[in-house]
């Protein structure tokens, strides 16, 4: 379906921190034989790349990305958000985000997550299994620098959102020119 939807690429998302629910999002992603399974599920409903999205929230990511790639996956998109509590209501006393009438857990991300991202690339693209994986990067990625940062690390792509959503999709053209 996903081919007939006009996909190009299949991101499998084995990170987001939203979660209301023990072993949902980057629970998966913290378990090489989930992420195997699933990547392997993934593989088996397409012929298009896949790539596994990893979560930062673990202490050493390329067990994890061998895993994706054992279980099917073309490459490695690293990283997601880091989980927090992004605040507390002083009303009501509860963590936020609300999700489903329950308190989150949610996912910090934009500039400051940058260094943490540079670091599981360079983890990635030092390994010599991992990395002859392709590898997509994300977190922080606010300007052309930035990117080349990423580049620099052994990233063939990267993936942008935070900038995007305050700057709007002109930072893509300036990432492009100052490139």
């Amino acid at each position: 379906y996903s081919t007939q939807a006009g996909a190009d690429i299949i991101e499998c998302n084995f990170s987001c921190p939203q979660m209301t629910q023990e072993g949902m999002g980057s629970d998966v992603g913290q378990s090489p034989e989930l992420v195997r399974r699933f990547t392997a599920a993934t593989r088996r409903g397409t012929h298009l790349p896949i790539l596994a999205k990893m979560t930062p929230n673990i202490g050493q990511m390329t067990p994890v990305a061998l895993a994706a790639h054992e279980g099917g996956a073309t490459g490695i998109a690293a990283i997601n958000t880091i989980k927090c509590i992004t605040r507390i209501d002083e009303k009501a006393l509860t963590a936020r985000p609300v999700v489903c009438g329950l308190s989150s857990v949610s996912g910090y991300s934009g500039k400051a997550v940058r260094p943490i991202a540079l670091r599981f690339i360079h983890e990635l693209a030092s390994d010599p299994s991992a990395g002859k994986m392709p590898i997509s990067g994300i977190g922080g990625i606010g300007s052309w620098r930035d990117a080349a940062e990423f580049i620099a690390l052994g990233c063939g792509s990267v993936q942008v959102c935070t900038a995007a959503m305050l700057h709007g999709f002109r930072i893509v053209e300036e990432m492009k020119d100052g490139l």
